[in-house]
């Protein structure tokens, strides 16, 4: 599978009327399976290296498959290494720190994978819908909604991609999933969250409300993927309409992106195996 199908490097204005969210993409299970497999021994040899930070960013409207996706790709990691955060709206007390101060909190250790469920990017993302939830969290040189302007957005699209920058100086490396779904397909998600009684607990107003917005997200992920996309630090644009097919789609394009990390189990000194050796030895005869 040709990952670069859906790679997003900024380079040229991204259209999302010009991304299908839908695939002819045929990933058959025995390959999906050999993925999943080749997956999952790399998470476990990063682990073991504990070497390089892993976080997996996954963006998408409401009922894009974030959830389901989270489960179905990564439920056979390793749990010591591998974690999840929600990032819900910010808290009264996250309000009174910095914008990616919350991120910072939540960052992995060298050898583990952290998935955002939602990320940094809804702060370039919903207040860019309702700039008026900016007002009042004491932000230098916002006093009204007339203050929100593009000069504010392009400072926060600079500070994500040298955030991105600065994490891979470090040993964290950053790999940001656009899961992309079709008001249409949104439509049909939402009916079955309210016709089905066994998903109706999935259902909230707030879906709803923020539906009527719908054309103003699409612009405001346009401008966020145009402007915080890097050759370095791409964005996959996943078609979502097909959750199985999403589902492959990025456990094929992490495959092939932790496989040219190429972690390694750490390997012991020529002393330190012969002294194993005779370890193995004595445990064999119950001397030890």
């Amino acid at each position: 599978m040709d990952k670069t199908v859906y790679q997003y490097t900024g380079d040229q204005p991204v259209d999302l009327t010009q991304w299908a969210a839908t695939t002819d993409t045929r990933i058959k299970t025995a390959q999906r399976n050999a993925d999943l497999e080749t997956l999952h021994d790399l998470q476990r040899r990063l682990y073991a290296q504990k070497q390089t930070g892993v976080v997996i960013i996954l963006q998408g409207m409401d009922t894009a498959g974030k959830d389901g996706l989270i489960r179905h790709v990564f439920s056979g990691f390793n749990p010591a290494g591998t974690s999840v955060v929600s990032f819900k709206q910010p808290t009264s007390v996250d309000l009174q720190h910095d914008f990616l101060w919350r991120i910072n909190r939540q960052l992995p250790a060298r050898g583990e994978i952290r998935i955002f469920n939602r990320s940094q990017y809804e702060d370039v993302l919903i207040s860019r819908v309702h700039p008026e939830i900016l007002v009042g969290q004491h932000l230098p040189g916002v006093q009204s909604v007339a203050d929100v302007t593009d000069k504010f957005f392009e400072r926060r699209y600079h500070d994500l991609r040298h955030f991105e920058t600065y994490l891979r100086h470090q040993g964290i490396m950053t790999y940001k999933f656009f899961l992309h779904i079709s008001q249409k397909e949104q439509t049909a998600r939402l009916e079955r969250r309210l016709a089905l009684p066994e998903k109706n607990w999935k259902f909230s107003t707030s879906d709803l409300k923020e539906r009527q917005f719908w054309a103003a997200y699409q612009t405001a992920y346009a401008q966020m993927l145009e402007h915080t996309a890097t050759a370095k630090n791409p964005w996959y644009i996943i078609p979502a309409d097909d959750k199985p097919t999403a589902r492959r789609l990025v456990t094929a394009i992490l495959t092939q992106e932790l496989s040219q990390l190429d972690p390694q189990y750490p390997q012991v000194t020529a002393d330190q195996q012969a002294h194993f050796q005779q370890l193995l030895q004595q445990l064999r005869k119950g001397q030890i």
